[in-house]
């Protein structure tokens, strides 16, 4: 039999920072966002309808984890998507969450019907 290796502390640190990240809703509304093309912070707060100061704090967050980046213009800075893995994990968990709800939506079917015929 063999014995799985054991993932260094370190790693799984890493790992629960990455997806901690990503667990903010609003976060993955400005990513969403940002996966359209860049943007200035104002116009994340517009749509968002949000404070410039909850916009900024998400963004840092996400700027240290290399999620995103900037780009510097003149007195605003452009923020653009820099770590395009987020849209292939979104997507992933997208599906897996549309399969259960469809599971589950079957089997509440599957009870009504079986209602239904009992009376």
């Amino acid at each position: 039999m063999a014995i799985a290796n054991s993932v260094p502390p370190e790693v799984l640190e890493q790992v629960a920072e990455y997806f901690n990240i990503l667990s903010n809703p609003m976060r993955l509304q400005i990513l969403n966002l940002l996966g359209e093309g860049e943007k200035c912070v104002q116009e994340l707060v517009e749509i968002t309808k949000t404070s410039q100061a909850n916009v900024s704090k998400h963004l840092k967050i996400m700027l240290q984890g290399g999620i995103i980046n900037r780009r510097p213009e003149g007195t605003s800075a452009y923020y653009y998507i820099e770590d395009s893995l987020i849209f292939e994990l979104s997507h992933l968990v997208c599906n897996h969450l549309a399969e259960k709800m469809e599971k589950q939506a079957l089997k509440f079917r599957n009870i009504t019907l079986a209602q239904q015929k009992k009376n």
